[in-house]
């Protein structure tokens, strides 16, 4: 009997951009199910319900899990991976994951603590080369790198 790959990414998408999307829908072709996990954050004023909408609409293969109130402490460092992973485990409740989505440093720390595969994607950002952060800095010039959908609620919440 084969065993179900199912995979899992958490973010913020604070907005939702290309890069993420290159995430998603990498997982999707490898993954027989994959979760998206959307933090609340206050990085945007939009929000976390709105932002899994647009994943939703995308992809709507993919699973949501809402992250609302996590953790304000966050880094590498001992106590907040533990802190974090705590929250995390509590979001994924019964979910037997296989495999962790990322493009950052705390795939690691995710992965080695849930014993599952780290699978980085873009990690140095080269084949999509944009933020989130660079984007709410200026949409008017990096919007080839958010789709209608969520370019279209980001000037409405302006």
């Amino acid at each position: 009997m084969c065993k179900l790959k199912i995979g899992f990414t958490i973010g913020k998408f604070a907005p939702l951009h290309k890069g993420h999307q290159l995430l998603i829908e990498t997982a999707l072709r490898e993954m027989d199910k994959f979760y998206v996990i959307v933090y609340d954050t206050d990085l945007i004023n939009i929000k976390v319900d709105n932002r899994a909408k647009w994943i939703k609409d995308l992809y709507p293969n993919v699973e949501i899990l809402i992250a609302n109130k996590p953790p304000k402490k966050y880094g590498l460092d001992k106590e907040s991976v533990e802190i974090q992973m705590q929250y995390l485990t509590k979001i994924l409740g019964d979910i037997k994951v296989t495999h962790f989505y990322s493009s950052e440093p705390y795939g690691k720390c995710v992965a080695d603590y849930l014993n599952i595969v780290d699978r980085r994607i873009d990690n140095d950002r080269k084949i999509v080369p944009i933020s989130a952060s660079k984007i709410r800095k200026d949409l008017s010039n990096n919007k080839q790198w958010v789709e209608n959908i969520v370019y279209n609620d980001l000037k409405k919440f302006e």
